[in-house]
């Protein structure tokens, strides 16, 4: 608990800015490339559902005069995500309220509201993280090959930048299975600012093709490969401090990734204080869950494909 005798007096010091100053907030930016599932609310389960339908079993083709139309079907595979409770509550005495000059409930308000995009943004890296398809350099070093792998797991050591040249083998691999692009036009990347370091300066900026009037730009969005790829920083998620530090964890996308079934929308809720107004607090609070889209059927349908190692 918060109270006036731990650290209250730093609350009530001669001069006292009014500028409300905290820690540096890292770049969150996994969460809004994520697709709410609609219709989801409160006394509906536990359990968020989604179907996945395959292609026809059957190709087309020419049909002579007298021959019967031919006929083909489709499965379907359905996925399943977890609501689940998170949160987070400040409490403080009433002491501590009635002595500081600083407004108590909006400082908390702040840090609550900081602390919950953290942890949205952990709930949904874990299922991004969750794919499936895994790409390293060929043998670990390779600036001109890559090796996809559909475990999940990498068995190379990467030991390389990551390079435009792995960018465009990596488009090529994702357009070859189909994998939708997540605006209709480019995929997406997300990754450590340290990750892009080597091409950074060979990007179209951001500034150049949102003046085209090129379509919605997001959070953390630095700019955009001729490969057809756009990326975005992230800091929220710590570096996987791979062997050597060559490089580090990204995640290339289309669309359909991650999907969020939300029963409770995150929100900020006051204690109802106790001890005759002695005892106070302040929490945020969500039900929700993530959960990765197309994992339900193996690695062929994934739309995330993670630059990866295997240490």
């Amino acid at each position: 608990m918060q109270t006036w005798t731990d650290n209250g007096e730093y609350l009530a010091s001669l001069n006292l800015s009014e500028v409300l100053r905290t820690k540096t907030q890292p770049l969150l930016r996994f969460r809004q490339h994520c697709a709410v599932e609609p219709a989801i609310g409160k006394h509906k389960g536990q359990l968020f559902h989604w179907d996945i339908f395959s292609d026809i079993d059957t190709d087309g083709r020419v049909i002579d005069e007298t021959e019967e139309m031919p006929e083909g079907g489709f499965t379907v595979t359905q996925g399943t995500g977890t609501i689940v409770q998170r949160g987070m509550s400040v409490p403080y005495s009433g002491m501590y309220d009635d002595l500081s000059m600083v407004p108590i409930t909006r400082l908390i308000d702040k840090l609550l509201k900081d602390n919950c995009a953290k942890a949205q943004e952990a709930g949904a890296y874990a299922q991004w993280n969750a794919t499936k398809l895994v790409v390293t350099p060929e043998s670990g070093t390779s600036e001109t090959a890559i090796t996809i792998e559909v475990g999940g797991t990498a068995s190379a050591t990467n030991n390389v930048a990551l390079g435009l040249s792995h960018v465009k083998l990596i488009v090529t691999e994702m357009k070859e299975r189909l994998i939708p692009t997540m605006d209709g036009t480019n995929y997406g990347c997300i990754g450590l600012p340290s990750t892009f370091d080597t091409f950074k300066d060979d990007i179209e900026a951001v500034s150049m093709y949102t003046d085209r009037g090129y379509g919605e730009i997001y959070n953390g969005e630095i700019g955009r490969s001729f490969a057809g790829v756009r990326f975005f920083e992230q800091t929220g998620q710590a570096t996987e401090a791979w062997t050597n530090g060559k490089s580090d964890a990204a995640f290339f996308f289309g669309a359909d990734t991650v999907t969020e079934g939300i029963a409770v929308v995150e929100e900020i809720r006051g204690k109802i204080p106790t001890g005759y107004g002695l005892s106070k607090g302040v929490a945020w609070y969500s039900l929700n869950g993530y959960a990765i889209v197309h994992n339900a059927v193996g690695a062929a349908t994934n739309r995330i494909m993670k630059w990866d190692s295997a240490a």
